[in-house]
């Protein structure tokens, strides 16, 4: 099982769509607080709401508590765009956590440095003047990525 980890969220469409993929690949979900939205029907209907019930999902207070639960990932990747190593050059493994900053701000330089250098990676894209990708992007291309990795889903 992958574990897909939102680091305080802001948008609730895309915690919805990766709420989805999550629940389609049988990943696990987890949401660091706070979050910028409640998780509600109105917010998250249009996304994922539907899907929701069948979503392995769990919430965290703060990043200290996700550290302390028994259902952490041993093995934790970071998604940013402040690295060179691409998430092509790793080999993932079934159990890993796959991280995720927020849409505003991305991850603070305080986790990228509790998750270390040899722990991040990017997704590269050809127009080095954009930014990013969207949050839900993202985690549907790393999702995929690790999934075709592992063989899984079949």
């Amino acid at each position: 099982m992958l574990h897909l980890v939102l680091f305080q969220p802001e948008i609730a469409p895309n915690t919805g769509n990766i709420g989805r993929l999550c629940a389609l690949t049988r990943s696990r979900l987890h949401l660091i607080h706070p979050l910028g939205f409640e998780i509600t029907d109105r917010n998250l209907k249009r996304a994922g709401m539907d899907y929701w019930k069948s979503l392995d999902v769990h919430e965290h207070a703060d990043w200290a508590a996700f550290r302390l639960s028994p259902l952490t990932p041993k093995r934790l990747w970071l998604f940013t765009t402040k690295t060179e190593q691409s998430f092509w050059a790793v080999r993932y493994a079934d159990g890993d956590g796959l991280v995720f900053g927020n849409e505003g701000s991305g991850a603070p330089a305080w986790l990228h440095d509790e998750i270390g250098a040899t722990q991040r990676v990017t997704i590269p894209h050809a127009n080095a003047t954009l930014r990013s990708l969207n949050l839900s992007t993202a985690a549907g291309i790393a999702c995929y990525e690790a999934l075709r990795q592992l063989g899984l889903p079949k």
